[in-house]
């Protein structure tokens, strides 16, 4: 068997957007009285926020790495259990991406890719902290840009969300 494309092989083009590499950039995990939190007896499940953010810069023509910023603050009885945050990122290449759907790519896209990864991480730092790991539910990172693009209209900005290579 050889491996020659037939005629009716379509051969497609290179995807103009790209994964080049994704990578842990930052982890902070701090359990402030660990011993006293993991030897009473608690009832109540530790409660935390949530903070999200994505960054995006220019590494390269046409080259952006975009970090996916999550961080829990976990609350028992008005006490910090644990503060834990992290920075994913990933390399991405936009060759061939028109310029108009960039922001987008990277905005929406890049994070949806990198966010099940970044997931696993925080998991497994919160169980290794002694409590049950956290697992986020997905987010909508459309619902995320379109809030990020109605901040940047509402403080009078008209530039691109995404730095310019």
């Amino acid at each position: 068997m050889t491996d020659t494309p037939t005629p009716d092989a379509v051969q497609l083009p290179p995807a103009p957007f790209r994964l080049i590499a994704q990578y842990l950039k930052d982890l902070s995990f701090e359990n402030p009285g660990a011993v006293q939190v993991l030897t009473i007896p608690q009832r109540e499940v530790p409660r935390g926020q949530l903070k999200l953010d994505v960054q995006a810069r220019v590494v390269a023509p046409m080259k952006y790495e975009i970090s996916l910023v999550l961080g829990i603050t976990a609350l028992r009885d008005q006490e910090t259990v644990y503060i834990v945050e992290l920075e994913y990122a990933g390399l991405f290449d936009v060759t061939g991406v028109p310029e108009e759907h960039v922001s987008p790519l990277l905005l929406i896209e890049g994070p949806r890719i990198l966010f099940p990864f970044a997931r696993e991480i925080l998991a497994h730092a919160t169980n290794a902290g002694g409590y049950p790991p956290v697992m986020l539910n997905p987010i909508d990172f459309s619902a995320v840009y379109r809030e990020r693009l109605a901040r940047a209209s509402a403080g009078g900005q008209s530039a691109p969300v995404v730095p310019q290579a």
